[in-house]
């Protein structure tokens, strides 16, 4: 965590990975109740991995040139 800290600027962080963490933030507070912190926890940051790695397939398709249709 530290590394992705100062690896980055902040507006960048802010740029990649707010989305995420504030849908990752809503769906874990609505929807897991499993009445532990650590459970919760790792629920919440589980989601915001699989929820960051989605947006950033989505990002890789969107960015490609669009040169398969010739």
């Amino acid at each position: 965590m530290f590394e992705l800290l100062r690896s980055s600027t902040l507006r960048q962080l802010l740029a990649r990975q707010a989305p995420a963490l504030v849908i990752s933030l809503v769906v874990a507070e609505l929807f897991y109740k499993f009445g532990s912190f650590t459970l919760e926890c790792l629920g919440f940051l589980a989601t915001w991995f699989v929820l960051d790695a989605f947006l950033a397939f989505i990002a890789r398709i969107l960015a490609k040139p669009a040169t398969d249709s010739a």
